[in-house]
């Protein structure tokens, strides 16, 4: 984890809801897909979490969603603008697990970190195959994004105004050997009960710190408590107690 300023270059209208920034700075912590940071953002006593959707060495991009306060006040952000960013945290995913077919499963604002985990299993020599739910054709972000990568990308709405009618689950082809999810809990629970293979699925939870000290984002697992923020997001399936 590494303390620093960034910059953002740009931060930019995706959907109704739904923007995209990228920060240039320092991303020499970044080890794993699916990992996030932490922002600060002026009058808030708790940073901001956001996971990380790509980055290079020279910044970051993530894709975060309006939904409260927090987040309305991290769409006032301006170019040019310094943050200061906690960098690096979480376990991520460890695409060492991930087998030569892996779906990569992204529900709603849990799409941003499959499309970093897609790249990554692509440069491991890896094809996965991606699945984006979302309810309706108007919330649908960062298809073409997947679908440059030149990976088979299956879209489902709920609502069946776009791309398969249904869940992600209802994607799912016949021939894989491992996923990776990241959404939603009622999707997270509806992929691991859907699944016939081991696989790794990101958790959201609130957090007081984001890097482990506060012990406030803990949950029960088999293999005792374990924190969201420190040894997650990232759990294996078989460690799992819904």
């Amino acid at each position: 984890m590494t303390q620093g300023i960034y910059r953002v270059e740009y931060n930019r209208k995706l959907t109704a809801d739904v923007w995209e920034m990228r920060l240039s700075g320092d991303t020499g912590a970044i080890t794993a897909p699916g990992q996030f940071i932490n922002i600060r953002l002026d009058g808030f006593f708790l940073r901001r979490p956001i996971s990380v959707c790509d980055w290079d060495g020279e910044g970051i991009t993530i894709i975060y969603k309006m939904v409260g306060k927090g987040t309305a006040a991290l769409n006032d952000v301006e170019p040019g603008q310094d943050l200061d960013v906690l960098c690096g945290l979480g376990n991520g995913f460890d695409t060492g697990k991930c087998g030569p077919r892996t779906l990569v499963i992204g529900g709603g604002v849990g799409t941003p970190p499959m499309y970093g985990l897609a790249k990554a299993l692509l440069k491991a020599g890896k094809t996965p195959t991606a699945i984006l739910g979302f309810n309706k054709k108007e919330e649908i972000f960062y298809e073409d994004k997947f679908r440059a990568l030149g990976i088979e990308t299956i879209v489902t709405t709920v609502d069946g105004s776009y791309g398969k009618k249904g869940f992600v689950t209802d994607a799912f082809p016949a021939d894989y050997d491992y996923f990776c999810a990241c959404g939603p809990l009622p999707m997270l629970k509806a992929v691991y009960n859907a699944s016939g293979t081991s696989g790794l699925l990101s958790f959201e939870e609130r957090m007081g710190c984001g890097f482990g000290a506060c012990m406030g984002c803990s949950c029960k697992t088999k293999y005792g408590n374990k924190r969201i923020c420190k040894d997650g997001p990232v759990l294996e399936k078989e460690e799992i107690i819904w």
